[in-house]
């Protein structure tokens, strides 16, 4: 055989054979998938999760399992996912538990660009609250009475993007308060509800249990839209105040290890078994709302609420401190 034809079917040869990561793609899952979720049982993201592990068990043939690592500022739970750097391993949670991390800490014990996003499932529901014995109406009214008594009131905030959003907020407001600091920032909300504290920024599944025993009124939530399952409280935006624009992504993110062929597919399987009108109302029903979309549309997401944190460590003159 001539020097030509040998290289001939050589070639042919390596072009029938498919790539490797397309044959990794082909025989996935191998073993059972693990969900990393950096909260207790019963937090938003946990429920998010546990409604969708059977339907993607049964589609992908292999047991689902959400182990949950709460602490360390979700540290422990990334960590989790990172050193064991496989495509089997995920973390479960929102965008918002890791995406300001660069602005808090001087040096992180990972690289945020090794968790890369894999799909959307859900948009935890932000609110702003204040005493109903305030007989304060709306969010202007708020700012207005806060102007009138520059330091009187007191004011808290579950950190990360809630509280980066909120302190935006009242830095373009121009409203002067008093940050009360809390060991349990979900303790906050009594508080409130007593008045010895005048504005509180949180998840609205922390605030529902008061405003709906009427000793708090909910004047803003903070998602670019409203959220259908509340059709009565206005944006931030629509109050007049964009600064308290922030929406609480939650979704499925895995290592870079993930092969992009692989991310894409596991991202659509999440998508295709949540669209379903019994998990939209249990998301409803526990102050999330559905938001779904591959990994592409989740990057997109992420990318844009990291553009927003920068402009407000920018105009906050926010540095890492711990």
């Amino acid at each position: 055989m001539s020097k030509l034809c040998a290289w001939i079917v050589f070639v042919v040869a390596l072009l029938a054979v498919p790539p490797l990561v397309h044959a990794e793609t082909a025989d996935w899952p191998q073993r059972p998938i693990r969900f990393v979720i950096p909260f207790g049982p019963g937090a938003g993201a946990d429920i998010g999760a546990r409604l969708i592990q059977d339907r993607l068990q049964a589609r992908w043939g292999k047991p689902v399992v959400t182990e949950n690592r709460p602490g360390g500022d979700s540290m422990i739970a990334i960590q989790a996912v990172l050193s064991a750097n496989d495509d089997h391993t995920f973390l479960w949670g929102p965008s918002g538990s890791f995406i300001v991390h660069p602005y808090q800490y001087k040096r992180l014990p990972y690289d945020p660009a090794d968790l890369v996003p894999v799909a959307r499932f859900s948009s935890t529901i932000l609110g702003v609250g204040v005493p109903a014995s305030m007989k304060v109406a709306t969010l202007a009214d708020f700012v207005k009475r806060a102007r009138a008594e520059p330091g009187k009131f007191n004011s808290a905030a579950v950190p990360g993007i809630t509280e980066l959003a909120f302190d935006y907020f009242a830095h373009n407001a121009k409203i002067t308060m008093t940050k009360v600091p809390y060991k349990d920032i979900v303790q906050a909300v009594n508080d409130l509800a007593e008045d010895r504290l005048q504005i509180y920024s949180a998840s609205y599944a922390i605030l529902r249990p008061h405003r709906e025993a009427g000793r708090i009124v909910v004047v803003a939530q903070m998602g670019r839209e409203r959220a259908p399952s509340l059709p009565d409280i206005p944006t931030g935006i629509e109050a007049g105040y964009p600064e308290l624009e922030m929406d609480g992504n939650v979704g499925l993110f895995g290592s870079k290890a993930l092969p992009a062929e692989l991310r894409e597919r596991i991202g659509a399987d999440v998508v295709k078994v949540s669209d379903d009108k019994d998990i939209d109302g249990t998301l409803n029903a526990t102050a999330q709302t559905p938001s779904r979309g591959g990994a592409k549309e989740f990057a997109a997401s992420i990318e844009r609420q990291r553009a927003q944190i920068a402009t407000i460590a920018k105009a906050l003159g926010i540095q890492p401190t711990r």
